[in-house]
């Protein structure tokens, strides 16, 4: 018998329905908890998958512990198990059915595993999601000094901005050690920093939010990106076509290298220019830079071979 086991995260608990058994069970969201999931789970027979979904950083725990202990386990798209829900009309939402459906949506749609980031990925991805939070801070911060006027607020934004920018120098350079001290992330760097367009921050984004990078096909690792458009159309009638969805750094990361490269790769500089030429907007324009771009740092990951324009 094969068995699908649905885990709904909160901060203190973990809820466990094993399907088609109809268990349900509830351990601690802590190491104590987490390891004796993994010991009553390892002792069934016939586990297929081991789904979670993502909430930010509650399921990290878990999903380290049950990976370690060679469970199939598998982060999900929240929307994704919503939209099932709304299918099979299940409106009810409490901790102990959210497990069940997602131990239904599992056996239902039986979506292809992928491999989890490792410890160092993970890190490196919180080392990208504090500079992020560092650069926000410090946009923010700028602009509230250009509109103060002079005085103690203007003084004291100053010091917070400095501190700010030694904060960030500080980060760069840990980041810079995480990565350059690692010779496959080494390797992987200067393979995407051979692109134009493709800087340190894009490419260590990339490397942090996006390890799947040179083992999927180009319209998986545009999905994944949030950068596959999708089609409206019914009938006679044909909407426009939109993105929606995927990883949201990895999309702006990729967004930011399309324009830089719309200046300085002139080969997508040329893609971009028949684009809008055959009409297109500028945006929609940039925004297939972007997906070329990640299709061409995708196979330049999956060959081990630099960027060449010939």
């Amino acid at each position: 018998m094969e068995i699908t086991v649905g885990i709904d995260v909160s901060k203190a608990r973990l809820d466990v329905h094993l399907h088609p058994l109809g268990e349900h069970f509830v351990v601690d969201n802590d190491e104590a908890g987490v390891a004796g999931l993994c010991v009553r789970l390892l002792g069934l027979k016939g586990v297929q998958t081991v789904g979670l979904e993502a909430s930010g950083r509650y399921e990290r725990l878990a999903v380290a512990a049950l990976a370690e202990a060679g469970l199939p386990v598998m982060v999900l798209n929240p929307a994704q198990v919503r939209a099932y829900a709304q299918a099979i009309g299940q409106r009810g939402k409490t901790d102990p059915l959210d497990a069940r459906l997602i131990a239904l949506f599992l056996e239902a749609t039986r979506p292809e595993p992928r491999p989890l980031p490792d410890a160092a990925t993970q890190e490196l991805a919180a080392l990208m999601a504090r500079r992020r939070q560092l650069v926000g801070m410090l946009v923010a911060e700028r602009a509230r000094y250009k509109q103060a006027g002079p005085g103690v607020v203007r003084v004291s934004l100053l010091r917070i901005i400095t501190s700010i920018e030694d904060a960030l120098k500080e980060l760069d350079r840990d980041i810079d050690t995480h990565v350059r001290g690692t010779p496959v992330w080494r390797e992987r760097e200067d393979l995407l920093a051979s692109v134009p367009g493709i800087g340190k921050t894009i490419s260590r984004t990339l490397l942090a939010e996006l390890p799947e990078l040179g083992r999927l096909n180009p319209r998986q690792i545009a999905a994944l990106a949030g950068l596959a458009p999708f089609t409206r159309q019914s009938g006679k009638w044909r909407g426009r076509s939109f993105i929606a969805g995927g990883r949201a750094p990895v999309r702006a990361a990729l967004f930011m290298g399309a324009m830089v490269a719309c200046r300085h790769n002139p080969v997508l500089k040329a893609f971009k220019d028949r684009l809008v030429q055959a009409g297109k907007p500028k945006l929609v324009a940039i925004i297939a830079v972007a997906r070329k771009l990640l299709t061409i740092l995708n196979a330049i990951i999956r060959d081990q071979k630099p960027w060449t324009t010939t």
